[in-house]
């Protein structure tokens, strides 16, 4: 069981219950899944995609798969069909491992890091974030990358509102900026 799973039973649940004034213990909001998700371009090379699948698989411990695209757009160059990105769903133990090394590990390791953005919330309990660098993690070796690559985290959480979901995050450790 993971280290940041029992802090959100033993911790979490209690000081939401405790501050939210939930009736109900199936009322306080818990993080359902974490998507990691990359777009690497539709005139990348064909080994552009694999090794972004292989450095997310290596941070994550799951095989990400490689997105294509659904429509057509024009202003991009994009048929359907086309190879545009790579993603990765988390759900249960390795999303809480993930979610430990991600605020535990990898954010200390950001020069000048003075928290993550609030504003990232999305109306409806779930909150994204950017990651610019992917070297961040030490799954990562940095002079073996021969294209630099970025991804996107989405956590997805039962929350019904951006401060329930705003609650839940702060209280399992996620440093957002004052």
């Amino acid at each position: 069981m993971p280290d940041l799973y029992k802090k959100y039973k033993e911790e979490v649940v209690p000081a939401l219950t405790k501050q939210r004034d939930y009736k109900n213990i199936m009322e306080v909001p818990k993080l359902k899944k974490i998507v990691l998700s990359s777009g690497i371009g539709y005139d990348a090379e064909r080994d552009a995609f694999q090794e972004a699948k292989k450095q997310l698989g290596s941070i994550t411990g799951q095989m990400p798969v490689i997105t294509k695209a659904k429509k057509n757009v024009a202003n991009f160059k994009l048929r359907t069909g086309m190879l545009n990105g790579v993603m990765v769903t988390l759900r249960g133990n390795r999303m809480y491992e993930f979610l430990d090394r991600y605020v535990h590990v990898a954010l200390p390791r950001v020069r000048d890091f003075r928290g993550i953005p609030k504003k990232g919330f999305d109306g409806a309990g779930n909150y994204n974030v950017g990651c610019p660098d992917i070297t961040i993690f030490t799954e990562v070796d940095p002079d073996a990358l021969k294209y630099p690559l970025g991804f996107n985290i989405t956590m997805v959480t039962s929350a019904r509102t951006d401060a329930e979901a705003r609650d839940l995050l702060k209280l399992m450790d996620l440093p957002f900026a004052e």
